[in-house]
């Protein structure tokens, strides 16, 4: 087992171990995937949450093992980058790596922080009349801003990935969830709208991302949007495609 513990949390070390140890049969369980598993428990007296990682297969354990980070470091290290950039994430506590004899990665464990949120995008797009819709569109925009200007590329950009808390009278907090994707580079305006691709938004919501984020920029409001339209519409026609051949594929 190899840990690595953030070191506001170094006196906890030993608790972090059993949290992992005990994962299968400890703790409230918040999403069973198909590869991994998030459930809350506590550390101490603080609720965190904690994210498991199954066993890869034999050649992603190799590559995991030898030559990329596992999911699990890249969480953690993303959250640390996130964080020193001002950037809201659950914090990141600790996270945790089993290997065999011959060092090949087995699973592994994130542990941060739990987030008691209010509400995802998911919401907002599901509900054209959701509360505050267009402030919260706006003040989200303003945080994918944030996270462009500090050159990362959240390659999971998707309507339940970011986490909004309310503060107050259309006032939210937003905090970026399932780290393990994403790249460190400096965005073309093209590639910033392309960011906004999987968030699967409605014209109306282009409009109001498009606006402001054209004023942040600042930048031609016009070709922004039509820039942010192409983009999300070509994703849409794409995944429609896929669902359609996959149907298609399965009644022969």
């Amino acid at each position: 087992m190899f840990v690595k513990i953030h070191s506001k949390y170094a006196d906890q070390s030993e608790a972090v171990k059993r949290l992992v140890a005990n994962f299968l049969n400890s703790g409230e369980l918040v999403v069973q995937g198909s590869r991994n598993a998030i459930k809350t428990n506590f550390l101490g007296e603080e609720k965190v949450s904690i994210k498991f990682f199954q066993k890869p297969s034999f050649l992603k354990a190799i590559m995991y093992s030898f030559f990329r980070s596992t999911k699990a470091k890249r969480s953690y290290e993303y959250a640390n980058y996130l964080i020193e950039n001002n950037i809201n994430t659950p914090f990141p506590i600790a996270y945790v790596e089993f290997k065999n004899r011959w060092g090949l990665l087995q699973e592994s464990y994130y542990i941060c922080k739990h987030i008691a949120y209010d509400f995802t995008i998911r919401e907002l797009i599901h509900d054209p009349l959701f509360p505050d819709r267009t402030s919260i569109l706006e003040q989200f925009t303003i945080f994918t801003f944030q996270l462009h200007e500090a050159r990362v590329h959240f390659l999971d950009h998707s309507p339940g990935n970011t986490l909004i808390v309310k503060k107050g009278h259309q006032n939210f907090d937003f905090y970026l969830i399932d780290l393990n994707r994403m790249t460190f580079e400096n965005l073309s305006v093209e590639k910033r709208m392309d960011n906004f691709k999987k968030m699967w938004l409605s014209k109306a919501m282009v409009k109001i991302i498009a606006k402001k984020y054209a004023a942040l920029l600042p930048y031609d409001e016009s070709k922004l949007l039509e820039l942010l339209m192409k983009s999300s519409q070509d994703f849409k026609r794409k995944i429609t495609r896929k669902k359609y051949l996959k149907r298609k594929i399965g009644k022969k």
